[in-house]
């Protein structure tokens, strides 16, 4: 009985190992769809040759170089970072509902790097960084104190509330901002709805080493996220300790999500849809779920992207908005599926 356990469990290990490497090989296929695509059709052959011999006198390989290979990198950065910290802070929260978005980290960030940008001028990506690490830190506090209030403590549903509420706040207050300071509007318009276009190479390598830092507590937190997902009583009995757990996986989903907002702006539904999908392939193990997420959550951001290049030429719709069209039927459904179970 126990061979056949251990047998069973190591042809589950293979084949979701398997799953791994051909999600790897869909995120580079869709990598190179996206530097193909844009108002300029470039085909794969012709990207596969600038990337591997460029050539400074190509048109092509200049657009492929200078344009759509930086915003392809950003995409996969910040699709990584928000898989990454949507799984996490579900885990750690015992919420299916988590999401930096919806528990208003996202909009912490956005209204820090709002005021940053209307009341001190700042207009550097440097500076955007650590703007969104304190207002996604500030917000993610706020929220979970606001939930912890009562006698039941943090429950999945409160959080949820408490997230929506502040969300609703913040985005009044950076909307207001907006209505009334025109250069603040024109610096971050785009990057507002959340957008890929016109990203550089400098943004990509200064936010790629926070997410790698993001990135590696996430993954060694999976552990810690396994025990906090069956209770605090399990997770107690297990030997965690549970305030340093929760601590560890919030200090990975704050860096995580500040770095993708910096970058790309507050884009929705991306940490909240892929977990979920990942949950449903690999079980209720985070080992798996993360990597599952990491890799799926760029290909969906660079997907989403593809497709708001070619739906709308001669220009395009940005990425952010496509996914609030994709995400938002998924949490409707995810909401009414819980509420009947609930029943």
């Amino acid at each position: 009985m126990e061979a056949s356990v251990v047998e069973a469990r190591a042809s589950r290990a293979a084949a979701l190992g398997l799953g791994l490497l051909l999600l790897a090989a869909a995120l580079i296929a869709v990598i190179l769809l996206s530097m193909a695509t844009g108002a300029r059709a470039i085909p794969v052959d012709m990207v596969w040759s600038a990337l591997t011999a460029f050539d400074p006198n190509s048109t092509e390989h200049r657009i492929v170089w200078d344009l759509r290979l930086p915003r392809t990198l950003v995409g996969v950065l910040v699709g990584l970072a928000l898989g990454l910290s949507g799984a996490v802070l579900q885990g750690a929260t015992r919420n299916p509902l988590a999401d930096p978005s919806i528990l208003g980290i996202n909009s912490g960030a956005a209204l820090f790097v709002v005021l940053g940008v209307s009341v001190f001028g700042i207009t550097q990506l440097g500076f955007y960084v650590w703007l969104a690490f304190i207002g996604a830190g500030v917000a993610m506090l706020v929220v979970y104190s606001v939930a912890s209030l009562g006698r039941e403590g943090a429950t999945p549903i409160k959080l949820a509330l408490a997230g929506a509420a502040m969300t609703a706040i913040m985005l009044a207050v950076i909307n207001a901002i907006l209505l009334t300071s025109p250069r603040t509007l024109d610096e971050v318009r785009f990057w507002q709805v959340g957008s890929l276009a016109g990203r550089s190479m400098d943004i990509a390598l200064q936010v790629s080493p926070f997410i790698a830092i993001g990135a590696a507590l996430a993954l060694m937190s999976a552990r810690l996220l396994d025990g906090l997902s069956m209770g605090d009583d399990v997770a107690r009995a297990l030997g965690q300790r549970i305030g340093l757990s929760r601590a560890l996986a919030g200090l990975a989903a704050v860096i995580l999500a500040g770095a993708a907002v910096a970058a790309a702006g507050p884009i929705a539904f991306v940490g909240l849809t892929i977990p979920h999908v990942a949950r449903a392939i690999t079980g209720p193990g985070y080992r798996w779920i993360l990597p599952y997420s990491m890799l799926m959550a760029p290909i969906l951001l660079l997907g989403a992207d593809i497709i708001g290049r070619v739906i709308a030429p001669p220009g395009e719709v940005q990425v952010g908005i496509v996914t609030a069209f994709i995400g938002a039927p998924f949490f409707i459904a995810l909401v009414r599926r819980r509420k009947l179970a609930a029943l």
